[in-house]
């Protein structure tokens, strides 16, 4: 039962926080609220615009202490929209921008409120990268909390191994130090456990030598020679070199037409000595639509997926791992696209291989370290009017691919219809021990808008 607050109890929250807060009826209430989502609709009854630790802290315990539900908002692109409730305290961080790059350490130290494409504007005037993001509006802590897929990955592994500490401010209020050497078992949990176990209020990630430009870019072709790019995509993925990663789409051209299309995009960090070779062999295939295949500033590699992912288009996703691109899965792939009712809406294979498959799978929460592919079915469109329509596209393309899908999916990519089973499955072999984990540090589960751990009993 919540507790009912008058405006004095807000008033008190706000002599103590730095930052601003926010009301129902104030003048950026409605714009704060809203997240990436335009699903997503939901009214908290305060925002708390967090500037510092002691603003995250006060404003946990102000939830708390109230039996409020808390949300909490990095960048806001979670799918599900778990970065916003109804009723309850939305803690956004999104003010928090400070990044810190050690160049002779190779690291990075960054708040919160930090997006992908923040990020890499000041890493890379050292020269430096870790895996991120392939939407740069996409926050750093949510997308790095629950795994972290990017195109250095196959080089450099997820963005959970190169994260190197972080500090999060737990249900109790306690701020708290996580890494290898100090509440190991807590830094064990966040790297792919996302939300469940506090506020985090910083992060420290692992840099990497990286020239300001890469060999890279998209590519793309008719969708009559769909099937023929996704069995060359996947004679391609067969046998990577660590350094080239490569995504492939079912998707409709950036050129607003509508046109359906199918389309590589690749990225190769190594040598040009290597990488020029490998992209000419990609650009050689077919009779290309479009090629802007080259060399390329890697941050703006990290841009050109942005155009297709605008701010409040209506977004409903499913997504699962498969094994194997098989023949019968390329087919189903391809007539499914040709039913898709939205020219905003495109399936997406991402392969994974080299350095994120070589760690243990119970080294960290994040379980998922077989080589193979993430499915990702992105239902997307402009009207509400559209909803069933297109949700329902997006479930039967789900639907049939099913028999093909491998148990694991990326916590990340899970909208807000998910069952028990399947959240289960987003922390394959380490639920209990995350579960325990989650007893220790939130054993009332006041994280819980989230791809939820209960703790255990």
């Amino acid at each position: 039962m919540l507790k009912k607050l008058d405006k004095t109890g807000f008033n008190q929250l706000a002599a103590t926080i730095a930052g601003p807060i926010l009301l129902p009826g104030d003048a950026d209430y409605d714009t704060v609220r809203r997240v990436h989502n335009g699903m997503i609709d939901k009214r908290p009854a305060v925002i708390v615009r967090c500037t510092g630790v002691a603003d995250a802290v006060d404003a946990v315990q102000f939830a708390v202490s109230h039996d409020l539900e808390i949300a909490v908002r990095g960048g806001g692109h979670n799918v599900a929209g778990r970065a916003v409730c109804d009723g309850g305290v939305m803690i956004d961080m999104s003010l928090m921008k400070g990044i810190r790059v050690d160049p002779a350490r190779q690291t990075a130290t960054v708040q919160p409120g930090v997006n992908w494409g923040e990020f890499n504007r000041e890493t890379l005037v050292h020269g430096l990268a870790t895996t991120g993001g392939a939407v740069s509006s996409t926050g750093v802590a949510g997308l790095t909390l629950g795994g972290g897929f990017g195109y250095l990955m196959g080089k450099y592994g997820f963005t959970i191994d190169n994260l190197v500490a972080a500090e999060l401010v737990t249900a109790g209020g306690k701020v708290l130090q996580a890494s290898e050497t100090e509440n190991a078992d807590l830094f064990w949990g966040l790297r792919g456990g996302g939300g469940n176990f506090g506020v985090v209020t910083s992060l420290e990630f692992q840099l990497h030598p990286l020239g300001q430009t890469v060999e890279g870019g998209v590519i793309g072709y008719s969708f009559d020679q769909a099937s023929d790019v996704l069995e060359f995509y996947r004679t391609q993925t067969a046998d990577l070199p660590d350094e080239l990663s490569i995504i492939a789409s079912l998707t409709h051209a950036p050129d607003g037409s509508g046109t359906p299309l199918a389309a590589m995009i690749a990225c190769h960090c190594g040598s040009p000595d290597t990488a020029k070779p490998a992209i000419n062999e990609i650009k050689a295939f077919g009779k290309p639509y479009f090629d802007r295949l080259g060399t390329i500033p890697y941050a703006q590699l990290n841009t050109v997926l942005d155009a297709g992912f605008p701010k409040l288009a209506f977004n409903y996703w499913k997504s699962s791992f498969i094994t194997e691109l098989t023949g019968e899965v390329i087919a189903i792939l391809a007539e499914r696209f040709r039913a898709c009712p939205s020219p905003m809406s495109k399936l997406i294979l991402e392969h994974f291989h080299g350095a994120a498959t070589r760690h243990s799978p119970d080294e960290m929460a994040f379980a998922h370290r077989q080589p193979g592919y993430n499915v990702l079915i992105i239902a997307q469109w402009a009207d509400a009017q559209d909803s069933e329509v297109n949700i329902a596209w997006a479930r039967q393309t789900y639907a049939a691919l099913e028999p093909h899908m491998s148990e694991g999916v990326y916590s990340n990519y899970m909208g807000d219809d998910e069952t028990a089973t399947r959240v289960r499955r987003a922390y394959g072999q380490n639920f209990e021990r995350l579960t325990a984990l989650k007893a220790r540090y939130d054993p009332h589960n006041h994280f819980h808008l989230n791809q939820n751990i209960p703790p255990a009993s």
